[in-house]
């Protein structure tokens, strides 16, 4: 676990565990490499390197004023990429990461790149626009900004119920799974999580996704209240040449815990294929 510092000076904060085949991780929004936590100790002991980083302004990253947009996030992946020299990596990606990896694999291609994961992500593009008239309205994504600015603080307690599920009939959702979320979540600088809602939401990944050209695996619950499955990992399936897809009945967007044993599961099962 170390920093490492990208050309504009921002220090982003890692964690590098195990060897062999390299696995690099991109987390959600608006937590930190934590998230990550049951799937990096579960590869690793399958022996895998796993590396996790805080996204810029998230975590124990800088908070930096700059570059909090998805070609800003993307280029910090290719920093911790080049910072460790690697080749044949599979890069991971869950909901605000997902849109991190293709816009890595947009920019800098797949030359590094042996693999890709999207889980529950937020390509293809999430806002409605004319020629995606099925995505969320600009209304709702005003409304997340307005709440960070007037309360942070709750906006993330209340956030975390529907990340999970807990507002779902039979949802085994522990209280440490929700402080946790909140914890994390906290640690974000108010302005980098402020922008960092127009990255997620407004950037169009169309263009990224033509751009895949590696084995590709789409993993998504179909009970997603944060990024719905149908303008989401099912568009996504379908501009990506040869992807895989698994789907899992009646799961929340925060499949990485909830179903953390399937999820592994299945992800080593596509590693090994």
């Amino acid at each position: 676990m170390g920093y490492l510092t990208t050309q504009d000076g921002t220090q982003l904060y890692y964690k590098d565990w195990g060897s062999g085949p390299a696995i690099v991780f991109s987390h959600g929004w608006p937590l930190n490499a934590d998230a990550w936590d049951g799937q990096l100790l579960f590869l690793a002991q399958q022996g895998f390197r796993v590396i996790a980083h805080d996204r810029r302004g998230h975590g124990r990253s800088s908070q930096s004023p700059e570059g909090n947009d998805m070609n800003g996030y993307a280029d910090d992946l290719a920093a911790v990429i080049e910072a460790f020299g690697l080749t044949d990596a599979t890069l991971i990606g869950h909901s605000t990461g997902g849109g991190e990896v293709a816009r890595y694999i947009g920019r800098y291609g797949t030359g590094r790149v042996a693999k890709a994961v999207l889980i529950s992500a937020v390509p293809p593009i999430m806002v409605q626009t004319p020629d995606n008239p099925d995505g969320l309205p600009l209304a709702v994504f005003d409304e997340m900004r307005a709440s960070l600015a007037h309360d942070r603080a709750q906006f993330y307690q209340d956030l975390a119920i529907k990340f999970y599920g807990v507002n779902r009939p039979g949802a085994e959702v522990s209280d440490g799974i929700l402080h946790q979320f909140w914890s994390w979540s906290m640690q974000a600088g108010l302005w980098n999580a402020y922008q960092s809602v127009a990255a997620f939401s407004e950037t169009d990944f169309r263009d990224d996704l033509a751009a895949f050209d590696v084995p590709t695996l789409v993993m998504q619950g179909d009970d997603d209240q944060i990024v719905p499955i149908g303008n989401a990992s099912m568009k996504t399936a379908q501009l990506v040449s040869g992807a895989q897809e698994v789907y899992y009945p009646g799961a929340p967007h925060g499949i990485t815990a909830t179903h953390q044993d399937q999820v592994n599961q299945d992800l080593l099962t596509f590693l090994k294929s």
